[in-house]
């Protein structure tokens, strides 16, 4: 039966009753704010922090914000179902938690903590190859929930290796390669604090609990551990990856892969041709190339290339129901969601994390009907009218 999502108002309305409301903001958007005001700004800096002069990710927030809803009358809209079928899975709503590394620099629980509240949801969690905890503790705590692991595609085949075996083992079904950070970007408000968590050994503990990485070092992490760290930001990425190179991941790993940062067309053909499953569209949130395309402007192009070779999906910018509409709309059949739970997880837990998916998904839930539909499936770009630059 579907979820109705669009309940979770009434609940908040039905507690008003005995004084309690909301512990955070239910506009989502207020949430980075908050943040900065409670939280250290090196971690929020790193969250929210974005590269060069961040004209990118204002670009993604630019570009939802001109695409304009236009809602259709009298349709009968009791009954709604979000449910979703997703590269062979069905998912209760087109919305997973996006991979963010190093959440323990926002929270004590860090991924265990965002696992656990989508896994509560039935939303897929994707752990990020640069997390706090090892991908075992994070699937332990999820138990059989929908998990997904995303790599980032270092320089040694056999720590890569070792990762899609330990992370299969580990009952996650889907690997997203992220393609857009063979390096790191340049980011002043990192720069400016001069904060990188990495350099503490925050972040890498996929990396020191990984047979083929300890092969590599000369003593034990809890020996040298600057050592580890030195060895791991050698590895961490690799500028010479190439089309081809994608054989590799395909022969070691027998789920679905999806490659997130597709932002041009001819690379959802490449993709396509190289026999992966499906795409993100996405600018890394605008974390790695400062003026790059806004990732909601790309999407229609990168759709229409994909066709039907591809599962398409979409994030940087969504903040809000009515954002993950328009992406809907524009050919993305589902949405990755980053910093907006990331900093409900610094400011409430696993609550507050519990607190953002339902907020998103009951605005997404209203909107879609206030507008019309029954199913996000019916949504087209007939649905939305452009403003006038």
């Amino acid at each position: 039966m579907a979820r109705h999502w669009a309940d979770f108002q009434y609940e908040i309305y039905l507690n008003g009753m005995s004084g309690a409301v909301p512990r955070l903001p239910t506009d989502l958007t207020r949430l980075e704010e908050l943040a900065e005001h409670r939280l250290g700004p090196g971690p929020v800096g790193y969250v929210a922090g974005n590269a060069g002069d961040g004209s990118t990710a204002r670009a993604n927030r630019a570009a939802l914000a001109r695409r304009r809803i236009v809602p259709r009358m009298l349709r009968d809209v009791r009954e709604r179902d979000l449910s979703v079928e997703v590269l062979g899975r069905t998912l209760p709503a087109p919305l997973a938690l996006a991979p963010v590394g190093v959440l323990s620099i926002m929270h004590p629980d860090a991924e265990t903590a965002a696992a656990r509240a989508a896994a509560a949801q039935g939303v897929p969690y994707v752990l990020s190859s640069a997390s706090s905890t090892p991908m075992e503790q994070v699937a332990e705590a999820m138990g059989d929930a929908e998990r997904w692991f995303q790599l980032y595609w270092g320089k040694d085949r056999e720590v890569t290796r070792s990762f899609l075996g330990r992370a299969r083992a580990a009952g996650f079904s889907v690997l997203v390669v992220t393609l857009d950070t063979p390096l790191l970007s340049w980011r002043p408000r990192d720069l400016d604090q001069a904060y990188l968590p990495f350099l503490h050994g925050v972040g890498t503990a996929n990396y020191f609990t990984d047979p083929a990485f300890r092969a590599g070092l000369a003593k034990p992490v809890h020996e040298d551990p600057d050592a580890a760290v030195l060895h791991f930001l050698g590895l961490f990425g690799d500028p010479g990856h190439t089309w081809p190179d994608l054989e590799f991941l395909r022969a070691h790993w027998d789920g679905p892969i999806v490659l997130k940062g597709v932002l041009h067309p001819d690379d959802a053909r490449l993709a396509a041709d190289a026999g992966m499953d499906g795409v993100v569209v996405s600018n890394h949130g605008g974390r790695q190339v400062a003026g790059s395309v806004a990732a909601a402007d790309a999407l229609p192009r990168v759709a229409a290339a994909a066709g039907d070779r591809l599962t398409v999906l979409f994030d940087s910018g969504i903040r809000t129901g009515d954002d993950v509409f328009k992406a809907l709309a524009l050919g993305a059949e589902a949405v990755l969601l980053g910093r907006p739970y990331v900093y409900g997880l610094g400011l409430d837990g696993e609550a507050g994390v519990t607190h953002v998916i339902r907020c998103l998904l009951a605005e997404l839930d209203l909107t879609l009907a206030l507008s019309g539909h029954t199913t996000p499936t019916a949504l087209t770009p007939a649905d939305l009218a452009e403003d006038p630059a």
